[in-house]
């Protein structure tokens, strides 16, 4: 990820989870936007949305391929979250088909939960990035809850919680909100540089670039703003731009 951002000049994840309704096919629609937007991104990252229609080994790995040739590395946001031999057999899959990271939520803990697919993804030298804080409104429900530190005997947050674990098992990245930013900065506060965080709900869902940046955000995860976009590349343009230091951060 540092080497492809520092090429593009970009810190903008392309989320291909959403093409306009109306595409009679999806794959040719996808790697049409991707082809257009592949200048200002440095990452794609894929969802079921694309994986359910078109398979695993066969549309999806096409897509992989394709931005893979563009020197883009790919994400399977697949939250994996099961008992730890499924856990490994589903990271397996993924990295099989050539995704450089899978996302993971650390709800299920460590021991026969994601120690298997960390250990999978240091053997095959490929990326596991955990959910601290989701973009939607229900997050609280679940990531803001008030927890028992058994180890320490204190309440935290849950999102604090997932945090500390992103550190201690060097993840390597930690997805935070782009909707919320003052999350980030707490969970920014906890990882510092040792952990990069990716932030999703920017656009659509209402997450601002300039807040998310400011407040300790390494990645924006971007779908919809950019992929149902009239012009995608000029979108994907728009907030590679304004994510820069000195950029536009006034959408238009």
């Amino acid at each position: 990820m540092n080497e492809s951002e520092r090429k593009s000049e970009s810190n903008i994840v392309l989320a291909l989870d959403s093409v306009p309704s109306g595409s009679k096919n999806l794959l040719s629609k996808g790697l049409e936007i991707l082809r257009r937007v592949h200048p200002y991104i440095c990452a794609v990252k894929l969802n079921r949305h694309f994986l359910l229609p078109l398979g695993l080994y066969d549309g999806v790995k096409r897509i992989v391929e394709e931005a893979h040739s563009l020197n883009l590395p790919v994400i399977m946001d697949c939250k994996i979250n099961d008992i730890g031999y499924t856990n490994r057999v589903i990271a397996e899959n993924y990295f099989n088909a050539g995704f450089d990271a899978v996302t993971a939520n650390p709800f299920v803990g460590w021991e026969d939960g994601l120690q298997p697919v960390f250990e999978v993804a240091e053997k095959m030298n490929r990326g596991v990035i955990l959910l601290v804080y989701m973009s939607h409104r229900a997050s609280w429900e679940g990531y803001g809850q008030t927890i028992y530190d058994s180890e320490t005997g204190e309440k935290k947050l849950q999102y604090i919680a997932f945090a500390e674990k992103a550190l201690a098992w060097k993840a390597d990245g930690a997805v935070v909100g782009g909707t919320y930013p003052e999350k980030i900065r707490e969970v920014y506060e906890i990882l510092k540089e040792k952990v990069p965080i990716y932030s999703p709900g920017i656009g659509v869902q209402g997450g601002e670039v300039k807040a998310a940046v400011l407040s300790g955000a390494r990645y924006l995860i971007i779908g919809r703003a950019i992929t149902l976009a009239e012009r995608p590349e000029e979108a994907a343009k728009f907030y590679r731009d304004a994510a820069k230091p000195h950029g536009d951060l006034v959408s238009s």
